[in-house]
């Protein structure tokens, strides 16, 4: 996506929001939210300051570059993963997080219980061959 506005638009989508209601917190009507997105128009400061207090990557929308939030402790295949998920839609990242509750209590079985042999290929593994 190149330009302010197509940035803008997916940062909003990306919060899961209409242009009504980040249109609101930017303090500004609908019709302008959307010619900030088509690029006829460009945003003030203080809207960036308002929806970058809600979420907004505001040097992302800006510039183009996201700057990674650092995170201690984490590896670069967890940052991996997070950035994905980030991208997803609400529905699609409750589904993930699920699934990855479920294979997290699979993996801390008590020893003796089925499935938890720890010679046994993980579910996954076998299903992404």
């Amino acid at each position: 996506m190149n330009g302010i506005g197509p940035r803008l638009r997916e940062e909003r989508e990306r919060l899961g929001m209409t242009q009504r209601v980040f249109g609101d917190i930017g303090g500004v009507e609908p019709n302008a939210q959307g010619k900030y997105e088509s690029g006829e128009r460009m945003p003030r400061v203080d809207y960036l300051a308002a929806v970058a207090a809600r979420g907004v990557d505001a040097l992302y929308v800006l510039n183009g570059v996201r700057i990674p939030v650092p995170l201690h402790g984490i590896s670069a295949q967890e940052s991996d993963v997070l950035n994905a998920l980030r991208g997803l839609a609400e529905a699609d990242k409750a589904a993930i997080v699920h699934l990855l509750k479920r294979l997290s209590d699979h993996r801390h079985e008590q020893p003796g219980r089925i499935g938890s042999d720890p010679g046994r290929q993980s579910f996954l593994t076998k299903a992404m061959r």
